[in-house]
Protein backbone atom coordinates (compact mmCIF):
# COMPACT_ATOMS: atom_id res chain seq x y z
CA UNK A 1 0.00 0.00 0.00
CA UNK A 2 1.49 3.67 -0.74
CA UNK A 3 1.68 6.53 0.69
CA UNK A 4 -0.80 8.36 -1.25
CA UNK A 5 -4.68 8.34 -0.27
CA UNK A 6 -4.35 7.42 3.54
CA UNK A 7 -6.64 8.40 6.32
CA UNK A 8 -5.94 9.37 9.72
CA UNK A 9 -8.12 8.78 12.92
CA UNK A 10 -9.16 5.54 11.84
CA UNK A 11 -10.19 3.09 14.84
CA UNK A 12 -8.91 -0.48 14.42
CA UNK A 13 -11.87 -1.89 13.85
CA UNK A 14 -12.69 0.35 10.27
CA UNK A 15 -8.62 -0.20 9.76
CA UNK A 16 -9.49 -3.98 9.69
CA UNK A 17 -12.62 -3.27 7.43
CA UNK A 18 -11.05 -1.24 4.85
CA UNK A 19 -7.73 -3.46 4.73
CA UNK A 20 -9.97 -6.59 4.46
CA UNK A 21 -11.78 -5.11 1.43
CA UNK A 22 -8.10 -4.47 0.21
CA UNK A 23 -7.00 -7.62 0.74
CA UNK A 24 -10.15 -9.24 -1.56
CA UNK A 25 -10.16 -6.54 -4.31
CA UNK A 26 -6.45 -7.62 -4.76
CA UNK A 27 -6.84 -10.98 -4.68
CA UNK A 28 -10.33 -11.81 -5.71
CA UNK A 29 -11.51 -8.29 -8.14
CA UNK A 30 -8.20 -6.85 -10.17
CA UNK A 31 -7.34 -10.65 -11.39
CA UNK A 32 -10.11 -11.26 -13.45
CA UNK A 33 -11.97 -7.03 -13.55
CA UNK A 34 -10.85 -6.62 -16.69
CA UNK A 35 -11.21 -10.16 -18.47
CA UNK A 36 -15.01 -10.22 -17.06
CA UNK A 37 -15.59 -6.33 -18.06
CA UNK A 38 -14.69 -6.79 -21.62
CA UNK A 39 -17.32 -9.70 -21.25
CA UNK A 40 -20.11 -7.25 -19.81
CA UNK A 41 -20.18 -9.93 -17.50
CA UNK A 42 -22.25 -9.68 -14.24
CA UNK A 43 -19.91 -10.56 -11.52
CA UNK A 44 -21.22 -13.20 -9.33
CA UNK A 45 -18.53 -14.48 -7.45
CA UNK A 46 -17.25 -11.14 -6.41
CA UNK A 47 -20.50 -10.17 -5.26
CA UNK A 48 -20.96 -13.57 -3.45
CA UNK A 49 -17.52 -13.13 -1.85
CA UNK A 50 -18.72 -9.07 -1.01
CA UNK A 51 -21.88 -10.64 0.73
CA UNK A 52 -19.62 -12.82 2.96
CA UNK A 53 -17.39 -10.42 4.25
CA UNK A 54 -20.81 -8.57 5.13
CA UNK A 55 -20.29 -5.48 2.49
CA UNK A 56 -24.21 -5.48 1.72
CA UNK A 57 -24.81 -4.58 5.25
CA UNK A 58 -22.02 -2.11 6.30
CA UNK A 59 -23.91 0.90 7.05
CA UNK A 60 -26.90 -0.67 8.23
CA UNK A 61 -27.59 -1.00 12.08
CA UNK A 62 -26.41 -4.19 14.39
CA UNK A 63 -30.05 -4.65 15.41
CA UNK A 64 -31.03 -5.57 11.87
CA UNK A 65 -28.24 -7.93 11.02
CA UNK A 66 -25.55 -5.37 9.94
CA UNK A 67 -22.66 -4.32 10.94
CA UNK A 68 -23.49 -0.40 11.98
CA UNK A 69 -20.60 1.64 10.46
CA UNK A 70 -20.51 4.79 9.36
CA UNK A 71 -20.43 6.48 6.28
CA UNK A 72 -16.68 7.35 6.22
CA UNK A 73 -16.12 2.80 6.50
CA UNK A 74 -18.16 2.93 3.95
CA UNK A 75 -16.78 5.28 1.61
CA UNK A 76 -13.42 4.33 2.21
CA UNK A 77 -14.31 0.62 1.06
CA UNK A 78 -16.20 1.88 -2.09
CA UNK A 79 -12.95 3.62 -2.63
CA UNK A 80 -11.23 0.25 -2.58
CA UNK A 81 -13.44 -1.62 -4.81
CA UNK A 82 -14.04 0.83 -7.36
CA UNK A 83 -10.03 0.61 -7.42
CA UNK A 84 -10.68 -3.11 -8.45
CA UNK A 85 -13.62 -2.63 -10.84
CA UNK A 86 -15.89 0.47 -10.43
CA UNK A 87 -18.66 -1.22 -11.75
CA UNK A 88 -18.58 -3.66 -8.64
CA UNK A 89 -18.79 -0.32 -6.68
CA UNK A 90 -21.67 0.56 -8.26
CA UNK A 91 -23.72 -2.72 -7.24
CA UNK A 92 -22.85 -2.40 -4.18
CA UNK A 93 -23.82 1.78 -3.84
CA UNK A 94 -27.21 1.38 -5.07
CA UNK A 95 -27.89 -0.98 -2.76
CA UNK A 96 -26.58 0.85 -0.06
CA UNK A 97 -28.79 4.14 -1.15
CA UNK A 98 -31.94 2.17 -0.62
CA UNK A 99 -30.99 0.64 2.98
CA UNK A 100 -29.96 4.07 3.80
CA UNK A 101 -33.31 5.46 3.16
CA UNK A 102 -35.21 2.84 4.63
CA UNK A 103 -32.97 3.39 7.62
CA UNK A 104 -33.41 6.68 7.90
CA UNK A 105 -37.35 6.98 6.43
CA UNK A 106 -39.02 4.04 6.49
CA UNK A 107 -42.13 2.28 8.86
CA UNK A 108 -40.71 -0.05 11.50
CA UNK A 109 -42.72 -2.36 9.41
CA UNK A 110 -40.74 -1.45 6.30
CA UNK A 111 -37.44 -1.70 8.35
CA UNK A 112 -38.11 -4.91 10.04
CA UNK A 113 -39.46 -6.55 6.83
CA UNK A 114 -36.76 -5.52 4.10
CA UNK A 115 -33.23 -4.52 6.60
CA UNK A 116 -32.56 -7.53 7.72
CA UNK A 117 -32.53 -9.06 4.37
CA UNK A 118 -30.87 -6.61 2.87
CA UNK A 119 -27.82 -6.47 5.46
CA UNK A 120 -27.44 -10.25 4.23
CA UNK A 121 -27.63 -9.24 0.75
CA UNK A 122 -30.40 -11.52 -0.13
CA UNK A 123 -32.32 -8.78 -1.38
CA UNK A 124 -30.53 -6.05 -3.27
CA UNK A 125 -31.96 -2.78 -3.92
CA UNK A 126 -31.79 -0.39 -6.64
CA UNK A 127 -33.36 3.22 -6.95
CA UNK A 128 -35.08 4.42 -9.68
CA UNK A 129 -35.90 8.59 -10.24
CA UNK A 130 -34.38 9.63 -13.99
CA UNK A 131 -36.62 9.24 -16.69
CA UNK A 132 -35.92 8.87 -20.84
CA UNK A 133 -37.29 12.54 -21.21
CA UNK A 134 -35.79 14.67 -18.38
CA UNK A 135 -32.43 14.15 -17.79
CA UNK A 136 -31.25 16.13 -13.95
CA UNK A 137 -34.66 17.87 -13.93
CA UNK A 138 -36.06 16.10 -11.29
CA UNK A 139 -39.20 18.36 -11.02
CA UNK A 140 -40.67 17.04 -14.43
CA UNK A 141 -41.08 13.10 -13.37
CA UNK A 142 -44.12 12.07 -15.31
CA UNK A 143 -44.54 8.37 -13.75
CA UNK A 144 -47.45 8.92 -11.98
CA UNK A 145 -48.86 6.61 -8.71
CA UNK A 146 -52.63 6.73 -8.71
CA UNK A 147 -54.62 5.61 -5.35
CA UNK A 148 -57.20 2.71 -5.75
CA UNK A 149 -58.19 1.17 -2.61
CA UNK A 150 -55.35 0.24 -0.47
CA UNK A 151 -53.06 -0.29 -3.30
CA UNK A 152 -51.32 2.74 -5.99
CA UNK A 153 -51.58 1.78 -10.05
CA UNK A 154 -48.15 2.94 -10.76
CA UNK A 155 -47.90 4.12 -14.28
CA UNK A 156 -44.42 5.45 -16.39
CA UNK A 157 -41.20 4.86 -17.91
CA UNK A 158 -37.83 5.07 -15.83
CA UNK A 159 -34.03 4.93 -16.80
CA UNK A 160 -30.85 4.57 -16.19
CA UNK A 161 -31.53 2.29 -13.09
CA UNK A 162 -28.06 0.38 -12.04
CA UNK A 163 -28.67 -3.33 -10.52
CA UNK A 164 -32.65 -2.53 -12.74
CA UNK A 165 -32.01 -6.56 -13.56
CA UNK A 166 -30.03 -8.15 -10.36
CA UNK A 167 -32.32 -6.23 -8.14
CA UNK A 168 -35.05 -7.50 -6.28
CA UNK A 169 -36.16 -4.43 -4.36
CA UNK A 170 -36.54 -0.93 -6.07
CA UNK A 171 -37.06 2.69 -4.92
CA UNK A 172 -39.71 4.41 -7.46
CA UNK A 173 -40.09 8.09 -7.26
CA UNK A 174 -43.67 9.01 -8.77
CA UNK A 175 -45.99 12.20 -9.04
CA UNK A 176 -48.57 11.23 -6.65
CA UNK A 177 -51.63 14.32 -6.59
CA UNK A 178 -53.45 12.23 -3.84
CA UNK A 179 -53.86 15.36 -1.01
CA UNK A 180 -52.06 18.16 -3.19
CA UNK A 181 -54.66 21.03 -4.52
CA UNK A 182 -53.78 22.24 -7.93
CA UNK A 183 -50.85 24.55 -8.37
CA UNK A 184 -48.65 22.48 -5.14
CA UNK A 185 -44.89 22.57 -6.49
CA UNK A 186 -44.06 19.64 -8.43
CA UNK A 187 -41.41 18.50 -5.83
CA UNK A 188 -44.03 18.33 -2.97
CA UNK A 189 -46.20 15.87 -4.83
CA UNK A 190 -43.75 12.77 -5.29
CA UNK A 191 -43.71 9.56 -3.54
CA UNK A 192 -41.34 7.09 -3.22
CA UNK A 193 -42.35 3.39 -3.91
CA UNK A 194 -41.03 0.15 -2.55
CA UNK A 195 -41.24 -2.07 -5.61
CA UNK A 196 -40.66 -5.79 -4.83
CA UNK A 197 -39.66 -7.98 -7.96
CA UNK A 198 -38.18 -10.96 -9.48
CA UNK A 199 -34.69 -10.46 -10.95
CA UNK A 200 -34.39 -10.92 -14.24
CA UNK A 201 -35.28 -9.13 -17.26
CA UNK A 202 -38.89 -9.31 -19.67
CA UNK A 203 -42.38 -9.06 -17.59
CA UNK A 204 -40.76 -9.56 -13.65
CA UNK A 205 -44.39 -9.22 -12.45
CA UNK A 206 -47.48 -7.93 -13.61
CA UNK A 207 -47.37 -4.41 -14.79
CA UNK A 208 -43.74 -4.17 -14.55
CA UNK A 209 -41.09 -5.10 -17.26
CA UNK A 210 -37.33 -4.55 -17.37
CA UNK A 211 -36.47 -4.95 -21.20
CA UNK A 212 -32.88 -5.68 -20.89
CA UNK A 213 -29.42 -4.13 -20.35
CA UNK A 214 -28.35 -0.68 -21.95
CA UNK A 215 -25.39 -1.68 -23.75
CA UNK A 216 -23.00 1.00 -22.93
CA UNK A 217 -19.10 2.56 -23.30
CA UNK A 218 -17.94 1.37 -20.43
CA UNK A 219 -19.40 0.87 -16.49
CA UNK A 220 -19.84 -2.99 -18.05
CA UNK A 221 -21.13 -5.99 -15.79
CA UNK A 222 -22.85 -4.37 -13.81
CA UNK A 223 -26.60 -4.14 -15.83
CA UNK A 224 -28.08 -0.65 -16.29
CA UNK A 225 -31.79 -0.65 -17.37
CA UNK A 226 -34.90 0.71 -17.94
CA UNK A 227 -37.63 0.26 -16.24
CA UNK A 228 -41.57 0.04 -17.16
CA UNK A 229 -44.52 0.24 -15.12
CA UNK A 230 -48.23 -0.42 -16.84
CA UNK A 231 -50.62 -0.58 -14.26
CA UNK A 232 -48.45 -2.00 -11.45
CA UNK A 233 -50.10 -2.12 -8.14
CA UNK A 234 -48.11 -1.32 -5.03
CA UNK A 235 -49.83 -1.70 -1.61
CA UNK A 236 -50.42 1.41 0.16
CA UNK A 237 -47.77 0.06 2.80
CA UNK A 238 -45.07 0.00 0.60
CA UNK A 239 -45.38 3.91 0.38
CA UNK A 240 -41.90 4.55 1.99
CA UNK A 241 -42.60 6.48 5.67
CA UNK A 242 -45.98 5.49 4.78
CA UNK A 243 -47.04 8.76 4.15
CA UNK A 244 -47.37 10.07 0.09
CA UNK A 245 -45.71 13.63 -0.83
CA UNK A 246 -42.55 12.99 1.01
CA UNK A 247 -40.49 11.34 -1.89
CA UNK A 248 -38.85 14.09 -2.97
CA UNK A 249 -36.71 14.54 0.34
CA UNK A 250 -36.03 11.07 0.88
CA UNK A 251 -34.38 10.77 -2.65
CA UNK A 252 -32.63 13.76 -1.90
CA UNK A 253 -31.23 12.65 1.28
CA UNK A 254 -30.45 9.23 -0.77
CA UNK A 255 -28.79 11.04 -3.23
CA UNK A 256 -26.53 13.26 -1.14
CA UNK A 257 -25.12 10.14 0.27
CA UNK A 258 -24.62 8.59 -2.67
CA UNK A 259 -22.48 11.45 -3.96
CA UNK A 260 -20.24 10.60 -1.53
CA UNK A 261 -19.88 7.52 -2.70
CA UNK A 262 -19.48 8.48 -6.21
CA UNK A 263 -16.96 10.42 -4.97
CA UNK A 264 -15.06 7.93 -3.30
CA UNK A 265 -15.68 6.03 -6.43
CA UNK A 266 -13.79 8.75 -8.41
CA UNK A 267 -11.18 8.57 -5.97
CA UNK A 268 -10.83 4.77 -6.00
CA UNK A 269 -10.43 4.36 -10.14
CA UNK A 270 -7.92 7.59 -9.85
CA UNK A 271 -5.74 5.53 -7.32
CA UNK A 272 -5.61 2.74 -9.66
CA UNK A 273 -4.64 5.20 -12.50
CA UNK A 274 -1.84 6.58 -10.94
CA UNK A 275 -0.61 3.15 -9.47
CA UNK A 276 -0.70 1.84 -13.47
CA UNK A 277 1.31 4.82 -14.55
CA UNK A 278 3.71 5.08 -11.94
CA UNK A 279 4.56 1.24 -12.40
CA UNK A 280 4.52 1.44 -16.20
CA UNK A 281 6.92 4.43 -16.37
CA UNK A 282 9.75 2.61 -14.17
CA UNK A 283 9.10 -0.09 -16.65
CA UNK A 284 9.57 1.24 -20.10
CA UNK A 285 12.72 2.88 -21.37
CA UNK A 286 13.30 5.53 -24.09
CA UNK A 287 16.11 7.50 -25.40
CA UNK A 288 18.39 4.92 -23.17
CA UNK A 289 16.42 5.25 -19.62
CA UNK A 290 13.27 4.53 -17.50
CA UNK A 291 10.12 6.95 -18.75
CA UNK A 292 9.98 7.95 -14.88
CA UNK A 293 13.73 9.75 -15.56
CA UNK A 294 12.33 12.13 -17.87
CA UNK A 295 10.91 15.14 -16.31
CA UNK A 296 8.40 15.57 -18.15
CA UNK A 297 6.84 12.25 -17.03
CA UNK A 298 8.00 13.13 -13.50
CA UNK A 299 5.93 16.01 -13.48
CA UNK A 300 2.94 14.34 -14.90
CA UNK A 301 3.22 12.01 -11.86
CA UNK A 302 3.46 14.82 -9.68
CA UNK A 303 0.49 16.24 -10.56
CA UNK A 304 -2.04 12.70 -10.71
CA UNK A 305 -0.31 12.41 -6.95
CA UNK A 306 -1.31 15.43 -6.12
CA UNK A 307 -4.91 14.76 -7.20
CA UNK A 308 -5.66 11.30 -5.71
CA UNK A 309 -4.31 13.06 -2.98
CA UNK A 310 -6.51 15.95 -2.98
CA UNK A 311 -9.95 14.22 -4.01
CA UNK A 312 -9.39 11.82 -0.96
CA UNK A 313 -9.07 14.31 1.46
CA UNK A 314 -11.95 16.00 0.19
CA UNK A 315 -14.36 12.96 0.14
CA UNK A 316 -13.14 11.62 4.20
CA UNK A 317 -14.20 15.48 4.72
CA UNK A 318 -17.65 15.21 3.32
CA UNK A 319 -18.00 11.50 5.04
CA UNK A 320 -17.03 12.94 7.99
CA UNK A 321 -19.46 15.86 8.09
CA UNK A 322 -22.29 13.55 7.29
CA UNK A 323 -21.95 10.94 9.94
CA UNK A 324 -21.22 13.58 12.51
CA UNK A 325 -24.94 14.50 12.16
CA UNK A 326 -24.52 18.35 10.14
CA UNK A 327 -25.88 19.05 6.88
CA UNK A 328 -23.16 18.04 4.24
CA UNK A 329 -24.86 18.89 0.41
CA UNK A 330 -21.97 21.22 0.13
CA UNK A 331 -19.33 19.14 1.02
CA UNK A 332 -20.95 15.96 -0.92
CA UNK A 333 -21.07 18.20 -3.93
CA UNK A 334 -17.34 19.64 -4.06
CA UNK A 335 -16.42 16.21 -3.47
CA UNK A 336 -18.21 14.66 -6.00
CA UNK A 337 -17.40 17.49 -8.53
CA UNK A 338 -13.87 17.46 -7.71
CA UNK A 339 -13.16 13.77 -7.47
CA UNK A 340 -14.70 12.88 -10.61
CA UNK A 341 -12.87 15.64 -12.55
CA UNK A 342 -9.48 14.55 -10.86
CA UNK A 343 -10.14 10.84 -11.74
CA UNK A 344 -10.86 11.87 -15.38
CA UNK A 345 -7.96 13.53 -15.54
CA UNK A 346 -5.44 11.51 -13.61
CA UNK A 347 -6.57 8.48 -16.02
CA UNK A 348 -6.27 10.41 -18.88
CA UNK A 349 -2.65 11.16 -17.91
CA UNK A 350 -1.55 7.28 -17.38
CA UNK A 351 -3.25 6.48 -20.75
CA UNK A 352 -0.39 8.84 -22.01
CA UNK A 353 2.23 7.61 -19.98
CA UNK A 354 1.04 3.97 -21.36
CA UNK A 355 1.52 5.72 -25.15
CA UNK A 356 0.15 3.48 -27.89
CA UNK A 357 -0.12 0.68 -25.31
CA UNK A 358 -2.87 2.61 -23.55
CA UNK A 359 -5.12 2.20 -26.60
CA UNK A 360 -4.89 -1.77 -26.33
CA UNK A 361 -6.74 -3.70 -24.97
CA UNK A 362 -4.20 -5.86 -23.23
CA UNK A 363 -3.51 -3.07 -20.81
CA UNK A 364 -6.03 -2.24 -17.74
CA UNK A 365 -5.61 1.41 -18.36
CA UNK A 366 -7.99 1.01 -21.36
CA UNK A 367 -10.69 -0.05 -19.44
CA UNK A 368 -10.39 3.14 -16.92
CA UNK A 369 -10.39 5.45 -19.75
CA UNK A 370 -13.69 4.30 -20.86
CA UNK A 371 -14.94 3.77 -16.93
CA UNK A 372 -14.09 7.25 -16.13
CA UNK A 373 -16.74 9.46 -17.84
CA UNK A 374 -19.71 7.93 -16.02
CA UNK A 375 -18.58 9.91 -12.81
CA UNK A 376 -18.90 12.76 -14.81
CA UNK A 377 -22.89 11.96 -14.73
CA UNK A 378 -23.55 9.56 -12.22
CA UNK A 379 -25.54 11.17 -9.03
CA UNK A 380 -25.91 14.80 -10.79
CA UNK A 381 -23.44 15.58 -13.68
CA UNK A 382 -20.87 17.94 -13.16
CA UNK A 383 -22.91 21.23 -14.22
CA UNK A 384 -25.21 20.25 -11.33
CA UNK A 385 -23.02 19.80 -9.01
CA UNK A 386 -21.42 22.95 -9.77
CA UNK A 387 -24.56 24.70 -9.53
CA UNK A 388 -25.41 23.08 -5.89
CA UNK A 389 -22.20 24.46 -4.67
CA UNK A 390 -22.92 27.82 -5.63
CA UNK A 391 -26.51 28.10 -4.51
CA UNK A 392 -24.96 26.72 -1.23
CA UNK A 393 -21.72 29.37 -0.93
CA UNK A 394 -24.27 32.18 -1.76
CA UNK A 395 -26.43 31.34 1.34
CA UNK A 396 -23.51 30.64 3.18
CA UNK A 397 -21.99 34.44 2.25
CA UNK A 398 -25.00 36.49 1.63
CA UNK A 399 -24.24 40.04 1.91
CA UNK A 400 -26.27 41.43 4.88
CA UNK A 401 -28.25 44.38 4.94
Amino acid sequence: MGRLAQTEGLTDIQREIVSTVRGFVDKEILPVATELEHKDEYPTEIVEGLKELGVFGLMIPEEYGGLGESLLTYALCVEEIARGWMSVSGIINTHFIVAYMLKQHGTREQKDYFLPKMAAGDVRGAFSMSEPALGSDVSAISSKGVRDGEEFVLTGQKMWLTNGGSSSLVAVLCRTDEGHPEGTAPHKSMTTFLVEKEPGFGQVKPGLTIPGKIDKMGYKGVDTTELIMDGLRVPADRVLGGQTGRGFYQMMDGVEVGRVNVAARGCGVAQRAFELGVSYAQQRSTFGKPIAQHQAIQFKLAEMGTKVEAAHALMVGAARKKDSGQRNDLEAGMAKYLASEYCKEVVEDAFRIHGGYGFSKEYEIERLYREAPMLLIGEGTAEIQRMIIGRRLLEEYRLQD
